[in-house]
């Protein structure tokens, strides 16, 4: 069943599952605006329970899991498309994200998307400039979070530069503080190592400019207030706070002494790592002072699942541009995705597939199952593939990048098989066949719009599609004929059963 419309929506949620904290935000939909009821936050740090196979630790899953029994009060029985939950930096790292990501789908009845570092800041900068006033010029915005740093340039509602670089408080305090000793050395070591990972990106920052610099993360709203609370400001950071402070955590010696108006408790054992990074960042950019905006992550989802609804979905306009870069032939796409969705919808009842993740996904595919042919057309399928899964695909999450990309390579020759299947879990049935109807279609216009075709019935049943041609056509198409009689010997490999008559 497609999801409800936002204006059907009493409430929307979104969710981040942040390397340090997870949030939510409860909000009411209203003329188009969000109106925000309720904000949670809870120091989990998940990334602090990954080891060094990239492993998730049982504690730090089951630190995660009770948080979202408390989330999971405020949005029971909420729809589907009402929720939206994001993954951040340290389910991008642990390899086996897999199983926590099921427990959560459990806990909250809603899909978990883990998205990569410069989707991440893309939906950071959507927050911050939706909270902050809309003004001209470019402005510097900055999220420290628990494993990695995201970095933004960009003019009113639209991002210019997005970077993502793994520094995060909780990576740094790990690596650096373990065991809470604070000295000048190891305060040097944070600094410098990243201050190694800035090299890459500023540069590319200098030249674009900007006129303001915010900060969009507890760890800077953190220094910030430490700052204030000294009476050296009303809690935006600059150069001459970021000494001070710096001053009283090295005196400090051990995080457990840290004795610093404004600092709260959970903040405590990050804030040596934290500093260290801000002060590296203040010092690589040219930052002087460092403005804090309520408005981030939790925030951006929410507008971007507003957009997704309101037909302003950002992911409409990233394959339009990758359709354009590749050179996709514009008529043959069309075609193959209008063909896809009415076969989708003639297999619905057996296979049950016509719901609001399965119809995008598979008019996705269609656009785009050609790009691998500007690159070169022996196993262009693969090169196809490897692109959509590879590259920054702005509003796709890892899930959605990946499930496109196993459509894309199956869409010709062999279909997916093995490990390549089996790694989406339960999605991994619906993908096997979306990949068969997705073939159907394109078989359907092989010859490119050059041939009338006429309609075909198809039924469907577990395991088995039947399509029938109107009396004597194929014989009189042999082309067609043995096109559909080399598919069903792929399908057979599949265990599903091709009848064409």
């Amino acid at each position: 069943m497609a999801d409800a419309q936002p204006n059907d929506f009493s409430l929307v949620a979104a969710i981040d599952l942040g390397s340090n904290s997870f949030h939510m935000v409860l909000a009411r939909v209203d003329q188009g605006e969000i109106r925000i009821l309720e904000r949670l936050g809870e120091k989990v740090q998940l990334a602090a329970g990954l080891d060094e196979d990239s492993l998730l630790s049982d504690e730090a899953m089951q630190r995660g899991l009770d948080c979202l029994r408390r989330f999971a009060q405020l949005i029971n029985g909420l729809p589907q498309g009402a929720v939206r939950i994001v993954g951040t930096n340290a389910l991008r790292e642990a390899r086996n994200r897999g199983q926590f990501i099921r427990q959560v789908q459990q806990v909250l009845g809603h899909r978990v998307e883990v998205v990569s570092g410069r989707e991440e800041a893309r939906l950071i900068y959507l927050g911050v400039s939706h909270t902050l006033a809309d003004d001209e010029g470019k402005r510097l915005v900055v999220d420290i979070g628990g494993g990695s740093t995201e970095f933004i340039v960009g003019e009113r509602f639209e991002p210019l530069l997005r970077e993502s670089l793994s520094i995060g408080c909780v990576a740094f305090t790990r690596q650096f503080f373990p065991d809470g000793k604070i000295t000048a050395a190891r305060y040097s070591q944070a600094y410098t190592a990243a201050r190694l990972e800035l090299m890459n990106i500023e540069q590319a920052i200098q030249r674009l400019g900007w006129s303001e610099a915010i900060g969009a993360s507890g760890t800077i709203r953190s220094v910030g207030q430490c700052i204030q609370a000294g009476g050296r400001g009303q809690g935006e950071v600059t150069r001459e706070g970021l000494q001070w402070l710096k001053r009283k955590v090295l005196k400090a010696a051990h995080v457990e002494k840290l004795d610093v108006q404004g600092l709260k408790a959970d903040r405590q054992p990050i804030l040596p790592a934290g500093l260290a990074i801000l002060e590296a960042l203040f010092d690589a950019l040219g930052v002087e002072t460092m403005h804090h905006s309520e408005g981030a992550l939790r925030e951006g989802v929410l507008y971007d699942l507003l957009g997704r609804h309101s037909h302003e979905d950002v992911r409409e306009r990233t394959l339009s541009a990758l359709m354009e870069r590749y050179h996709v032939d514009l008529e043959q796409a069309a075609r193959v995705e209008t063909k896809a969705q009415r076969l989708l919808r003639k297999v619905d009842s057996a296979w049950q597939l016509a719901d609001s993740k399965q119809a995008p996904l598979l008019s996705w595919a269609a656009r785009v199952y050609e790009i691998g042919l500007d690159i070169a057309h022996s196993q262009y399928h693969k090169h196809g593939a490897y692109l959509i899964e590879h590259s920054d695909l702005p509003g796709f999450s890892r899930q959605d990048q990946q499930a496109l990309a196993l459509l894309v390579r199956g869409h010709r020759r062999n279909m997916p098989s093995g490990d390549r299947l089996t790694e989406f879990g339960d999605d991994a049935v619906n993908l096997l066949r979306l990949c068969m109807i997705l073939r159907l279609a394109i078989l359907y216009h092989h010859i490119r719009g050059f041939q009338a075709m006429p309609e075909m019935a198809v039924e469907a049943s577990h395991d088995a599609l039947v399509v029938t041609f109107p009396d004597g056509w194929l014989e009189q198409n042999p082309l067609t004929q043995a096109d559909f009689e080399r598919e069903a010997q792929y399908w057979a490999k599949a265990g599903y059963r091709l009848t064409v008559r």
